[in-house]
Parts: C-alpha cells; sequence; structure tokens
C-alpha cells in the first residue's frame, strides 16, 4: 500500500510542479531579455481559468478530437507515476521499462496528432505531419541513449538504471555516457517542443508545429492539453536528471526517504528549466527542413553511445 502511495505522491508531485516549472522558464528568459515577465504561479491562474470554461468541438470533429486531451494526460500521469523519480522502488516499478514508458509518451502524441487531422483545418494537419516527423526520429534517439545505460546494468528497467548508477557509478558512467547525454539532451528538447525545434510562444502559423495541432481546442479540453504539456517537459528534463545525475533518489519507500528525495528533485528540475531557459534566450528556431539533420545528429550520437558502451562492456 505503500508502494502506491508513494506513486500517487509522486504523480501529484509533478502535476503540481509542472506549471510553475513553465512559469518560471517564462520568468527567465523575460529577465534575460530585459521583460519584466508575469509571476510565477500564472500557468496555474491561466489553468483554473481554462477548467472553468466549456468546452468546444468543432464541427466535424468526433471522439478522436474529444479523446485526445484525455488520452494525452493520462499517458502523462501514468508516466510520471511510473518512473523513478523519488524512489527506485514502487508498485510500478516492472512497468517502468524504457520501451513502455517511451511507448506512452508516442501514445499520447500520436493521439494529439490524429486530433489535429480530424478537425479538417489546414494548419490541423500541418502541424500532425510535423509533430509525427519529428516524433518518428525523436522516439528511437530516446531508445539509444538510454540502451547506452542499460547494456552496462542488463536491464532496461528505470529504476534498476538509476538504482546502479546511485550505487555503483564507475561500472555504469562511462565516457560514452556523455553523448548519451548529449543526445537525449536534444531529444528532450524536440519532445518537449522546445528551442530550437519548436517555439512554443510563437503564433505564427507556418512555423507552429505543437501549437497547430490545438488551435481548434478550447476550455477545459485545451486545459487538458496544457497541462499536460507541461507534464511531459517535466517528466522528460527529470528522467535526464536521474539517469545521468542518479544521486538523491531514495532506495526506499520511507517517508523521510521520500521527502528528501522530492526536495532534490524539484532542484534538479530547477536547475534544468532555467539552463534551458538561458539557454533559449541566445537560440532561434530552425528552420523546419534543418530539424531532421539536428535530430539525425542526435541519433548518431545515441548510436555510438550504445556501440561504445557495449564494446568496453
Amino acid at each position: 500500500m505503500s508502494a502506491w502511495v508513494a506513486a500517487c505522491v509522486q504523480a501529484g508531485l509533478v502535476a503540481a510542479v509542472a506549471p510553475l516549472l513553465v512559469g518560471f522558464m517564462r520568468a527567465v528568459r523575460a529577465r534575460l531579455e530585459g521583460r519584466a515577465g508575469g509571476r510565477l504561479v500564472q500557468p496555474w491562474r491561466d489553468l483554473r481559468k481554462l477548467l472553468r470554461k466549456e468546452p468546444i468541438t468543432p464541427t466535424g470533429a468526433g471522439v478522436v478530437f474529444t479523446a485526445a486531451p484525455v488520452v494525452l494526460m493520462a499517458t502523462s500521469v501514468l508516466v510520471a507515476a511510473a518512473a523513478p523519480y523519488l524512489s527506485t522502488r514502487g508498485p510500478l516499478s516492472g512497468a517502468a521499462d524504457l520501451i513502455v514508458v517511451v511507448g506512452l509518451l508516442l501514445l499520447g502524441t500520436v493521439a494529439l496528432a490524429l486530433a489535429g487531422l480530424e478537425t479538417g483545418t489546414a494548419f490541423g494537419g500541418m502541424g500532425a505531419s510535423r509533430e509525427m516527423t519529428i516524433a518518428a526520429l525523436v522516439e528511437p534517439t530516446l531508445l539509444l541513449s538510454v540502451f547506452a545505460l542499460s547494456t552496462r546494468v542488463g536491464s532496461t528497467d528505470l529504476g534498476a538504471i538509476v538504482a546502479a548508477g546511485a550505487t555503483d557509478p564507475a561500472a555504469v558512467f562511462t565516457p560514452a555516457s556523455a553523448l548519451a547525454a548529449a543526445a537525449l539532451a536534444i531529444a528532450v528538447l524536440a519532445e518537449a517542443g522546445r528551442l530550437p525545434v519548436d517555439n512554443p510562444a510563437t503564433h505564427l502559423e507556418l512555423t507552429m508545429v505543437h501549437e497547430a495541432m490545438v488551435l481548434e481546442y478550447a476550455g477545459r479540453d485545451l486545459a487538458l492539453v496544457e497541462w499536460a504539456s507541461a507534464m511531459r517537459l517535466s517528466i522528460m528534463l527529470g528522467l535526464l536528471a536521474n539517469l545521468f545525475i542518479p544521486w538523491g533518489v531514495a532506495g526506499s519507500l520511507h517517508p523521510a526517504a521520500l521527502a528528501l528525495a522530492a526536495g532534490v528533485f524539484v532542484v534538479k528540475l530547477t536547475v534544468l528549466a532555467g539552463l534551458l531557459a538561458a539557454g533559449e534566450v541566445f537560440l532561434a528556431k530552425l528552420r523546419l527542413f534543418r530539424i531532421p539533420e539536428l535530430l539525425a545528429g542526435s541519433f548518431v550520437l545515441g548510436l555510438l553511445a550504445v556501440i561504445t558502451s557495449a564494446v568496453l562492456a
């Protein structure tokens, strides 16, 4: 029972921190750009406002359009509960397999892309096409970057990888881990829709990717989409932090250990989010036809990391 409670607490922590993380990144960018910016809790205020409004379904849209926000949110919550953020032990530790986690993330992406296609609008179809093109290049990179660590551990279970990295880092981390970390970092930017792959603050129709698919959403449905997108950013940053900086993750389900792990986890997220926001100030969005080149480069880095890890093993 304590394991299930810990999983629920972990999912609740990610869901609560995710909008604040987005607000923190906006504040960092505003300060570096010389603007006042909004408050840290502004994303939560936006979600509260949207949750009070009635959703609107466009003419011709069906069950896929209505179900996509729920599927996107459900997959995000499930990954947040299963991934080893606070503890390497939990009721879903067996389900926190690398392939399962990547599959759940892809399921949410596909659901949103189908919703964009079902609206029948030009922008929805354009955004869905771009999103699936990026996803087809990102998901293999996610797998390869973590495979470089799993070959040293002998398991694709994320909890086992984090536990091995915390207890015996010399046996898990090699010079190839730097290649894997770089590949995963680029994949995180693409999966979360951040610069230079996508600009979450843009309203230019011809450059949008994620925003083009959600133009027809409103009210509670839009709130679920925005909340799930913020959670996916926290999920990806959390995986990057705990896989390559595994220290601070609890090895038990003791409340004191989980509380300490929660504090360390929030600090890791804050640092990575601050670095990402600061980097975005000096980055420009890549042209659409240059994005596959960037993602192909990250795939090559992940492949080299796997080969090098296998040779050094």
